[in-house]
């Protein structure tokens, strides 16, 4: 039997330490869970040091045991708070069933560690202040609202809907672009292969012949000498290129103008507005019927559409409102967002239903650029085939035409 010294939390969110005898740290931890103790650190007694768990209960959480937690952990756990808060349990022990019911340990951590502070006095909303990595100012803002109005419950429901949608279309958008890239990377690999051990050795076959060769073929023997010749310069070269194109891109001047250059791609800009026209709606409605005020709720949405040309048009649009004029006007002025914005809002604010009309708002343009996006992937498929064909075709036909009229030439 081996002495151990442990710490952890307790049923009731309270921190409790000891010493307790065990054949393993395994086997104690299982009985401390059967007293409903969490252990948080173990040790044996007598080392110089402590042998943590893996984990802390401190602000800034170390996941590197116990998994790292993902936006669709947390989504999971408000959907689950929303449910057991709306049958009328106590927030702590909603808390506390979710604790026992999660499956990573880092997310028992953190959650664990939220509840204690509840259990001090915190509110829920301050509790959750303490993990930014984890719960944005939406997030808590809204947690917030729905404690000074009582309707936490209804507030976790919204919640948890708002983070499932983004959740959806964030996946329609990465599976519309994975597989056009995956055979990018399949095409690009192709030929690279085809330059640097196929087009040489064809190479070397015409030279024995010492005819002149076709300009294409020429050319392609040339584009095969600089690959495999200079691949250890236009490597870095390339990478140079990349991490120069990401600087810029992060500069103020850069991504200026590279955010305007993208609202202007020819059908791209089209789609990137309207991904953000949905997500400013989607979340302004979501904060403004949990009780948020307006100008907050402005404040944090700017930080979600991703362009800094419309997080300007927000800023001039708070200005507006603090001053009185109402929010479609502000926005109508900067002519970058839609008409079918600035009237649904104006119509919104004059019958006093304005998050009725944001969430038409956000129904529409999720609608419109998911038939979008499904649009692009059934043409990109096609157009990546004929690009890739051609490719493979001109590489066929630059090495097959010479060979053919040598053919004839000995025929």
């Amino acid at each position: 039997m081996v002495l151990f010294g442990y710490r952890g939390i307790d049923g009731r969110g309270a921190t409790v330490k000891g010493m307790r005898e065990a054949e393993s740290s395994r086997e104690l931890k299982a009985l401390l869970k059967k007293e409903s103790i969490f252990v948080t650190e173990l040790w044996e007694v007598g080392k110089e040091s402590p042998k943590k768990s893996g984990f802390s209960l401190n602000k800034n959480i170390s996941f590197s045991s116990s998994g790292r937690i993902t936006s669709g952990d947390i989504t999971a756990v408000t959907r689950q708070l929303a449910t057991l808060t709306g049958a009328g349990i106590p927030l702590i022990e909603a808390l506390s069933a979710v604790i026992d019911q999660a499956d990573k340990e880092s997310v028992k951590v953190l959650f664990t560690s939220i509840r204690t502070k509840v259990n001090e006095g915190e509110s829920f909303s301050s509790a959750l202040s303490g993990y930014p990595k984890h719960f944005s100012d939406i997030y808590i803002n809204m947690v917030n609202a729905g404690e000074q109005s009582g309707t936490l419950e209804l507030v976790l429901e919204r919640l948890a809907d708002f983070m499932e949608n983004q959740a959806r279309v964030r996946g329609k958008v990465i599976s519309a672009i994975a597989y056009p890239a995956l055979m990018s990377v399949i095409g690009v690999l192709i030929l690279g292969v085809m330059m640097i051990v196929v087009v040489p050795k064809v190479s070397a076959i015409f030279s024995d012949f010492g005819a002149t060769l076709p300009l294409a073929t020429r050319f392609l023997i040339f584009t095969s000498k600089i690959i495999s010749g200079y691949w250890w310069l236009l490597l870095p070269l390339f990478a140079g290129a990349v991490a120069g194109f990401v600087f810029w891109k992060r500069s103020s001047s850069g991504k200026s103008l590279w955010h305007k250059i993208v609202l202007k791609i020819p059908i791209m800009g089209n789609l990137i507005l309207m991904l953000a026209m949905g997500r400013f709606a989607t979340t302004l409605a979501t904060l403004l019927s949990s009780g948020v005020q307006v100008l907050r709720a402005l404040e944090i949405t700017k930080h979600i559409l991703g362009n800094i040309h419309l997080e300007r048009v927000i800023d001039e649009a708070i200005v507006g409102v603090r001053e009185g004029e109402p929010l479609h006007e502000s926005l109508q002025k900067s002519g970058m967002f839609p008409p079918l914005v600035t009237r649904m809002i104006a119509i919104g604010e004059k019958s006093g239903q304005l998050e009725g009309m944001l969430s038409n708002v956000a129904k529409f343009y999720d609608s419109r650029s998911e038939a979008r996006i499904s649009v692009l992937t059934s043409l990109l498929e096609p157009v990546l085939i004929l690009v890739m064909g051609a490719g493979a075709g001109f590489v066929a036909f630059s090495i097959l035409w010479p060979i053919l009229k040598i053919n004839q030439l000995f025929g």
